[in-house]
């Protein structure tokens, strides 16, 4: 059995020692796959595939010509492309759809010797909070299975979580990275919207959507971040700078910085009691370090949920209108002529949450509701970025819980998605505004649920960002 690694450093020096294998590792996360079968956490594992790609490696590594990433073994959300790899989005309409190309994430940590393990049950085309929303069925959390692991990319925080592979990839609409590595106690980071490319994404809402990487270590985020990130021609929405050095600048803050925390998300009636005392724990500890931490008031939190999910609810309808029962994907065996292929196909190839989405997105962007809704929500959201970024003018960091509460149970979606849509109330600021954003794990009681804290900084401001999660998590 191979110890337990938080970072790729230590996998690195191990590997250099020749203490372990690539190929090893692989077997062992593969073990550890096996044995956690039941928390529903992959949808395929691509076993041969891994083992074949960890021998390579390893040859890699004695002829010296191994990449950044050699020994890192990740998973990949259900809806990154992956060529000649089925891509479902864990929906019943893509059960059978197999990618035709690359993502260009997939292709660019490819070229830096990753290993991809196997692919991630997520919510239905990344809309949920819980990853109850799948066609394959729900995820269950390693830490307590009666919860959920959060979502939409659940599967790929368990997966970290329980040992079956070293790091994972996934997206971020709402916090959909960050609020499952909250509730599955791990590091979620959600870059700036335009820092990494969304070409051979399954897109869900265009101008929200963003890869993120779920890691054990900052080193490992930095790092993910300088791979992926980048120009791609295939993405107009990128920012046309070339990636920074994230990893080899990594460090930690020494000099004091400002923080705004929010004080309507700390007096908020639905913060969890343990939340609380952690992040006002956090606050003291910032402040005997030396850093200004002082409340600021954010009047909007209550209008960032609503604008988000009607803005998200219209682009969904619009980016998923092309799944039809015609071009690919499932069709009706039921179906008997043009119309009833494009009924039949979708009521039964949509699960219920996406179909509710579709729903009210094709109602907010109907006549006579276009300006009453998407209209509106689009000047609330201009109002949230200015608001956000005049407190970022001020201080460096805005620090807030990630999650109003831990985990809750299995089938609490079910009975009210309410529920769900609030578990977004601080993490979808940052997607409104397009900043950075990351959740690092707050220290917990034996027998307490994983929960973590979350920062934001200035767009494309990643360095600091991350330099500052490293003194963070040190003074937790």
């Amino acid at each position: 059995m191979t110890k337990t690694y938080t970072s790729l450093s230590e996998i690195k020096g191990d590997l250099l020692n020749g203490d372990i294998t690539v190929e090893g590792l692989v077997r062992n996360y593969l073990a550890q796959i096996k044995s956690n079968a039941h928390l529903n956490a992959f949808n395929e594992v691509f076993e041969d595939e891994a083992l074949n790609q960890a021998a390579e490696i390893d040859g890699k590594i004695k002829a010296g010509t191994a990449g950044r990433l050699a020994g890192m073994v990740i998973s990949i959300k259900d809806n990154i492309c992956y060529k000649g790899h089925k891509a479902t989005a864990s929906s019943k309409i893509l059960d059978n759809y197999t990618a035709i190309y690359s993502s260009t994430i997939v292709e660019r940590l490819l070229a830096e010797d990753a290993v991809i393990i196997g692919r991630c049950n997520c919510d239905e085309f990344a809309m949920g909070a819980s990853n109850e929303n799948s066609y394959y069925g729900p995820v269950k959390n390693y830490a307590d299975e009666s919860v959920v692991p959060g979502g939409s990319s659940g599967g790929s925080a368990v997966s970290v979580q329980a040992g079956m592979c070293h790091a994972a990839i996934g997206t971020d609409t709402g916090g959909s990275v960050r609020q499952p590595a909250s509730f599955c106690g791990m590091i979620g980071f959600k870059p700036t919207y335009g820092r990494i490319s969304r070409h051979g994404i399954i897109a869900y809402a265009s101008s929200f959507d963003q890869v993120g990487s779920i890691t054990q270590s900052v080193e490992d985020a930095a790092l993910l971040l300088e791979v992926m990130g980048g120009p791609d021609a295939y993405d107009s929405t990128l920012i046309q700078k070339s990636i920074l050095q994230y990893s080899t600048e990594l460090n930690q803050t020494e000099s004091p910085k400002k923080i705004a925390y929010l004080r309507e998300a700390l007096e908020r009636p639905g913060l969890d009691e343990h939340i609380k005392t952690a992040l006002l724990k956090a606050i003291n500890n910032l402040k005997a370090a030396g850093h200004t931490v002082e409340p600021v008031s954010f009047e909007y939190l209550d209008y960032v949920v609503p604008t988000y999910y009607i803005l998200t609810m219209a682009e969904a309808s619009s980016n998923l209108a092309r799944y039809d029962g015609v071009h690919y994907g499932y069709r009706s065996p039921k179906a008997v002529d043009l119309m009833s292929t494009y009924k039949l196909s979708r009521s039964e190839g949509f699960g219920k949450e996406v179909k509710r989405r579709i729903m009210l997105g094709t109602f907010i962007l109907s006549a006579g509701y276009y300006d009453a809704y998407y209209t509106k929500a689009q000047r609330m959201r201009r109002l949230i970025r200015e608001k956000t970024e005049e407190i970022l003018a001020t201080y460096d960091f805005i620090l807030t819980p990630t999650a109003p509460t831990p985990a809750f149970k299995l089938g609490v979606e079910e009975k009210d998605p309410v529920v769900s849509y609030l578990a977004d109330i601080f993490t979808v600021q940052a997607s409104l505004s397009g900043m950075p954003a990351i959740s690092l794990p707050a220290k917990t009681n034996e027998g307490e649920l994983p929960f973590g804290l979350q920062l934001v900084a200035k767009r494309f401001d990643e360095q600091e960002l991350l330099n500052f999660s490293k003194s963070f998590l040190n003074l937790s």
